[in-house]
């Protein structure tokens, strides 16, 4: 059975593959698409899909060549929690879009600025311009800062740098502004896009402050919820996938694939069971044409 990946992360995010590298390892692995939804950025989908075009014009069975789908995922909060909604099919060249997303950069260079300022301080000489020549293209996080301080000798592991600086009740870290999750669902919406609760089973919310987000998402347009993860039991699948139907939504699914960020978490596979069958991809595309149709 044919199987496809919506939720995969490049190294112009916190991921480690480069787009067109992700294209050859997605052939790889025989998927027939994937989403690539690096963090707040899209800015390697047009290496990505040129890539792929590439290869079906000089390929002799270009039909093996993966479907890019362009996505991004945005970092939101909501009562107190960092809640992330996938948007995918967006139209990332419109410019009220590229607006917006250049917002989020002008945060994030002003959180890394003070995350550095107080890395200085503990005595680690880390700097914004150092970590940009480091990890060239890439919009710099927090693993970025943890891979930069494990290369440089400064801890033992990736780990360590969360646990002793960058985590979230660390002394060096610093929150970043974040929009509300009706607002990044409405700003995919406004690119074309379908906008997709990530990972909700993460959040660690009871089924009443789930159900809340659910249906306030719901009203605002967001279409479909993360149902298959690399991280779910069976159980927890079931959960999702009936809240899913519950609120008439579609179900999406995805690895959260970053490389060697994520030691042993595969493309395609996840930690080894996961499986999203094509069907999913299809559900997504008859919407995306219901939805144009409507207009």
């Amino acid at each position: 059975m044919q199987a496809v990946d919506l939720h995969v992360h490049s190294n112009r995010s916190d991921g480690t593959f480069t787009p067109a590298g992700l294209v050859d390892y997605a052939m790889e692995k025989g998927l027939t698409a994937f989403a690539l939804t690096d963090h707040d950025t899209v800015e390697g989908l047009d290496e990505a899909i040129r890539y792929a075009e590439s290869l079906r014009a000089c390929l002799s069975a270009p039909e093996k060549v993966p479907e890019v789908i362009p996505g991004i995922e945005f970092s939101t909060e909501y009562l107190g929690k960092d809640i992330h909604i996938l948007g995918l099919y967006i139209d990332y060249h419109g410019d009220a879009f590229q607006r917006h997303l250049q917002t989020f950069v002008n945060s994030r260079v002003t959180r890394n600025l003070k995350m550095c300022g107080l890395l200085q301080k503990a005595g680690l000489f880390v700097t914004y311009e150092a970590l940009l020549a480091e990890f060239p293209g890439a919009v710099i996080t927090r693993a970025h800062y943890a891979r930069y301080m494990l290369n440089h000798g400064y801890i033992s592991s990736m780990a360590e740098a969360f646990d002793r600086y960058i985590g979230d009740q660390g002394p060096c870290y610093v929150p970043r502004e974040k929009i509300t999750p009706v607002q990044a669902v409405k700003l995919i919406q406004n690119a074309g896009g379908v906008p997709i609760l990530a990972h909700p089973i993460l959040y660690h919310m009871d089924a009443r402050q789930l159900e809340a987000l659910t249906a306030s998402l719901q009203e605002a347009g967001l279409a479909g919820i993360e149902a298959v993860y690399s991280t779910y039991s069976d159980t927890e699948e079931r959960q999702m996938r009936t809240l899913a139907s519950r609120h008439g939504l579609l179900v999406s699914g995805g690895s959260d694939f970053h490389g060697s960020n994520k030691p042993g978490l595969d493309l395609a596979s996840g930690y080894g069971k996961l499986f999203v069958p094509h069907s999913v991809l299809d559900d997504i595309k008859d919407f995306i044409e219901r939805k144009n149709t409507r207009k």
